[in-house]
This record gives structure tokens, C-alpha cells and sequence, in this order.
């Protein structure tokens, strides 16, 4: 007889992957609808899941989209849980995570007030 493949519950995975900070937490996102599993909408958190299976969820202000590679035997640090899935549409960093560097003063230590009012004008200026 075939072998079955091994399954694990979905809100378990989630959360041994590191991709939410409690089972709870993956057990609400999921029970919430805003789950799906090879693009079929799943609402229960006790769903199978197993190798081979494409996750789509909401992570943050980030969809993402997961291919389980294996089951893991623990929540282990995050190059184990890594491990574990391939992200088939990686986020891609937004604008505003950019940070620009920061101003350069020609004088020594802090800035006068006169001087500050002038980086705010400055910066003022590169907002509009």
C-alpha cells in the first residue's frame, strides 16, 4: 500500500515556520477566511497541510506566498524554520523602510537653532 505523505495541521506549520508569533495568532488569520491552501480558501485551523502544498496569506501590510518544502519536528531558530518553505513571491521592501542617510554637519556636535529651522526648511521642501 502507498505511503501517505506526512501532514501536520496548517496553524501549527505557521506558527513552527515563524511566520507568526503564536499558534493562536496563525489560528485567527486563518479562521478569519484569510487563508488559502493551492488556492482554495480555508477557514479551519486544523486543515492538513504537507510538502508540496502553496500557502497565499496576508503577513502584515505584505500577501505572501509560500511553498511547504517540509514538516518541521520543532519551532527551531530562524535559519531551521527557513528551511522549512520556499517563498515563491518574496516581499519587496517599501519606501518609506528606506531610510535616507543622515545630514552631515560641517560645524562640531549639535546643530544651533537657526540651523535646525534650516534643515526643516530644507526638508520641508524635499517632502512636497
Amino acid at each position: 500500500m502507498a505511503e501517505a505523505s506526512p501532514k501536520i495541521r496548517l496553524d501549527k506549520w505557521l506558527w513552527q515556520a515563524r511566520f507568526f508569533k503564536t499558534r493562536s495568532l496563525s489560528a485567527k488569520v486563518i479562521s478569519g477566511g484569510h487563508m488559502r491552501v493551492n488556492s482554495q480558501k480555508i477557514a479551519k485551523p486544523a486543515y492538513a497541510v504537507g510538502p508540496g502544498d502553496v500557502l497565499t496569506f496576508p503577513q502584515a501590510r505584505d500577501v505572501r506566498v509560500i511553498k511547504i518544502k517540509a514538516i518541521g519536528e520543532r519551532r527551531g531558530p530562524a535559519p531551521e524554520a527557513q528551511a522549512l518553505y520556499e517563498d515563491l513571491d518574496p516581499p519587496k521592501p517599501r519606501e518609506r523602510d528606506i531610510v535616507p542617510p543622515a545630514p552631515r554637519y560641517e560645524g562640531q556636535g549639535r546643530p544651533t537653532k537657526r540651523e535646525r529651522r534650516q534643515l526643516d526648511l530644507k526638508r520641508s521642501d524635499l517632502l512636497d
